[in-house]
């Protein structure tokens, strides 16, 4: 079946995998693999064409020479080949990495596939959970309530310390569900009082974030405003007032991204971060 997207590759539906390691040590274009999670409709702003348009501006905004390939996940489609010069990035979703849909069980077992490959895996809020869940940690809903708006994590990781020197991450977030436990070998990047494990590495192979470097303040400020009646309104104005007080780092961590994973000729920079 053939998509109407051009990005979004469609080939084959069948969850049991046959996944090989190649290289192509010639490649002089970076690529990421979006492994799409969900698409959020009704969510998106008109100015917002697609979830997965957010993550070619970020990475954009780095490096404009990073090609791009969409995979819809939840139509049970995933890379069959993983080459090692290619990053892959798990996204987030109003899904939770411990439900039982057929799906997220194929994903799972893709990601441990991957894992024992030694793939460039990295995973953004439900990534970053079912990233841990896969590979032997547990996510839990978080008695604590919503996490919302910018918050601000402190750097355990110090191979974070370049880009962010005062030892303070501040990212948009937007999760209830949170990682418990880190899988066997990983190593916290970040932690907060609200959340114990913001992120974490498994040596140079994977890396994860809790919080959403994709998206932006306006963005943010959309969801709370027009899609969020449920809520706490306490949690909804903290998380007003904390998008209008601080600076998201979605820009840094996506240059930690690409240089953590050597996908960029680009020279990175330091923090200009008035805050810095």
């Amino acid at each position: 079946m053939m998509s109407e997207n051009p990005d979004v590759h469609c080939e084959g539906n069948t969850l049991q995998l046959k996944i090989a390691l190649t290289g192509n040590e010639m490649t002089k274009r970076p690529k990421i693999n979006i492994l799409l999670c969900d698409t959020f409709p009704g969510l998106l702003p008109p100015e917002i064409p697609s979830y997965a348009s957010m993550f070619r501006e970020m990475f954009r905004s780095v490096d404009d020479s990073i090609e791009f390939e969409v995979f819809p996940v939840m139509a049970g489609v995933l890379p069959k080949k993983l080459e090692k010069n290619e990053l892959y990035l798990v996204t987030g979703s109003n899904s939770s990495a411990y439900d039982n849909d057929p799906w997220i069980l194929g994903l799972k077992q893709w990601i441990r596939d991957a894992s024992s490959l030694h793939s460039k895996l990295v995973g953004i809020c439900f990534g970053h959970q079912i990233i841990a869940q896969a590979l032997g940690g547990e996510v839990q809903r978080y008695t604590g309530g919503w996490g919302i708006g910018i918050r601000e994590s402190v750097i355990s990781d110090e191979i974070m310390h370049f880009y962010f020197p005062n030892g303070r991450l501040r990212l948009l977030y937007n999760h209830h569900d949170q990682v418990t436990v880190l899988p066997p070998g990983a190593i916290a990047i970040a932690h907060s009082d609200f959340c114990q494990y913001e992120g974490f590495r498994i040596g140079h192979d994977i890396l994860t974030f809790q919080g959403h470097p994709e998206f932006t303040p306006e963005y943010e400020l959309n969801l709370i405003k027009n899609h969020a009646k449920d809520e706490d309104e306490h949690v909804k104005s903290a998380a007003v007032k904390s998008i209008k007080q601080r600076c998201h780092q979605g820009r840094m961590v996506t240059q930690f991204i690409l240089h953590f994973f050597n996908l960029t000729k680009a020279s990175p920079t330091s923090p200009s971060d008035p805050e810095l």
